[in-house]
């Protein structure tokens, strides 16, 4: 997404972001640079894509489902929050390509992006053009740990992008993992999650069952093939105690224009839809041992 109004960078900025493999605390990162487009660049962690970064250009989200959580990020800050006193948490750090994104848009926001992985945090840092903190703080640590270390009603917004692999860790898919989430949060704030799912999409409805014991409206968004259950992909899980667009209503309809715009059309679907969606499916279990 690129808003109109937003800021631009007149110049490129010099970063360290230099092509190769680099041992990481977790393992491995790749720099792959883009063929595309002029100093971009996609961020592998062990194998598997997790970040895209375009240098002097943070209002470019290259991965559809960024494209998403932004969309629904952004509708709701502009009915309901003011984005110069706007407090987000980006659980999942990787190349903060998100908190960037967000902190161009809104100046004045300030966002704390949390990474498992102490090396990697320090590479983004030298690679990319990652706003300094107070604007972006990246602080290293567990996120689940993190979240439940939270003071109450601290934040405005949570973004869950957390991976180990192709999955989500369990503990942080859970009804426990939630409250501490909604704890966290301002009444009425935004809780917003990426999650990686099958065609079973048998996670997806576990974690909407978990939700929706701690949130009091919850909806999704995804593309058609992945609402219907063909295929592996992300779906995009949101909560909040205030209430999303309805069907029919004039929210709805604006996120709908902006979703079926990208380059992967995707569908908003309401509270009635996803509740429909997950009916009879008991929430993810808490506990120390949980299988993915």
């Amino acid at each position: 997404m690129t808003p109109k109004n937003r800021r631009s960078s007149p110049t490129t900025p010099t970063t360290g972001a230099v092509a190769g493999t680099y041992e990481i605390s977790t393992g491995t990162a790749e720099l792959v640079p883009d063929d595309f487009f002029p100093d971009a660049w996609t961020l592998m962690i062990n194998g598997v894509p997790s970040s895209h970064v375009q240098i002097g250009r943070p209002e470019v989200l290259e991965f559809e489902y960024m494209r998403w959580i932004a969309a629904i990020v952004e509708q709701q800050v502009a009915s309901h929050l003011d984005p110069d006193s706007l407090r987000v948490t980006h659980l999942g750090g990787a190349a903060c390509s998100m908190a960037r994104y967000f902190a161009d848009l809104w100046p004045k926001s300030r966002h704390t992006v949390v990474e498992l992985d102490a090396r990697l945090a320090a590479y983004v840092r030298e690679w990319f053009d990652i706003p300094r903190a107070p604007t972006v703080k990246i602080r290293v640590g567990e996120a689940g740990e993190i979240t439940g270390d939270f003071y109450p009603a601290s934040r405005e917004v949570i973004i869950r992008d957390v991976f180990a692999g192709a999955k989500t860790p369990a503990s942080l898919t859970t009804p426990s993992f939630f409250r501490a989430a909604h704890a966290a949060l301002i009444p009425g704030g935004l809780y917003v999650a990426n999650c990686g799912d099958y065609s079973s999409l048998m996670a997806t409805r576990a974690e909407l069952a978990g939700m929706a014991e701690v949130f009091d409206h919850v909806a999704v968004i995804a593309d058609p093939p992945m609402l219907k259950g063909r295929r592996y992909g992300n779906i995009i899980l949101i909560g909040s105690d205030r209430e999303l667009p309805a069907e029919g209503s004039t929210g709805a309809a604006s996120l709908a224009r902006v979703l079926l715009g990208g380059a992967v059309p995707a569908h908003y679907k309401d509270e009635a839809w996803t509740r429909a969606l997950f009916r009879g499916t008991a929430p993810r279990a808490d506990g120390p041992d949980i299988p993915s």
